[in-house]
Formats: C-alpha cells, structure tokens, sequence
C-alpha cells in the first residue's frame, strides 16, 4: 500500500525534502520513499516537490512511518501541516503545533493512533477503507473528522 504525504504553506517542498530525508534515514523505510514532482509552472527552473510517495507493506514499515513522521512534526518549528493520505482518499491531517511539548505518553499515542490508520488502510487497500471517501476529508478511524496536533 502506499501512503501519499503533502505539505501546505509557501515552504512546502523545502519541508517535504526535510521530512523525505528524515524517513530515508529510518532502515526499516530505506528505498519506499519517493518523490513525485508537480507540473512544472511556467518561468520556473525546475520542477516542485509535490508529495511524498511511501510504500508501506506488511511488517512494522507503519509503525516506523508513524515514529518517523512524528518525530519530524517534533523537531519542526513553527506552523508545519502535512497531509497522509491513504487509498481511498481516507486522510489524516497533522500539524506541529504543540506537538514540541507533548509528553512521552502523549507521543506514544499519536505514534499508535497514525500506525493504526496506516494498519487499516492496508486492511482496507482494495478501496473499501470503511471511511467517507466523497471529499477526502480528515478523518480517524471511526470516520470522524480528526486532526493530530
């Protein structure tokens, strides 16, 4: 199954090449990220990082997906949001807003509720995913809308 990762505000590509490399260096996810390239915008010098491809198959490849991306929300200053989306179009909307100053317990839980999502996409990856699929809207597991801060 692969997971597709966005990023929102005027630095978009410079964050998503920082959380790419980040992922990249975790070996359990070494050689499942890539990058996929917007259409190049006239005037431009070359092409935009778009999103993050990451293949996620059975395994713990979620569970160091989730460490991952938390850890980087983490280390990031100011106002970062990204977006997982899953087949399906079931999405996930996270932000490092207070992420900073969560405590260990707290993180644990963001890891876990992330792996779990990633858990049943992968469940649910013929495209029934069990989640409103009709706008791509943020979403938890109990398909309501959710977002990690």
């Amino acid at each position: 199954m692969d997971v597709t990762v966005a990023a929102q505000g005027p630095d978009s590509g410079d964050q998503l090449r920082s959380l790419g490399q980040w992922l990249r260096s975790d070996q359990e996810l070494r050689g499942r990220v890539g990058d996929r390239e917007g259409p190049l915008a006239p005037g431009a010098l070359g092409p935009v990082l778009d999103a993050l491809e990451v293949a996620l198959g059975p395994g713990g490849a979620a569970t160091a997906f989730a460490t991952g991306v938390i850890a980087w929300l983490r280390s990031r200053r100011g106002e970062v949001r990204i977006k997982v989306t899953l087949p399906g179009r079931r999405s996930l909307e996270l932000t490092a807003r207070r992420v900073a100053g969560l405590d260990a317990e707290a993180l644990r839980r963001q890891v876990a509720e992330l792996a779990d999502l990633v858990n049943q996409g992968q469940d649910g990856a013929d495209g029934d995913t069990g989640a409103d699929d009709s706008g791509g809207d943020t979403v938890d597991g109990s398909g309501g809308r959710r977002e990690l801060t």
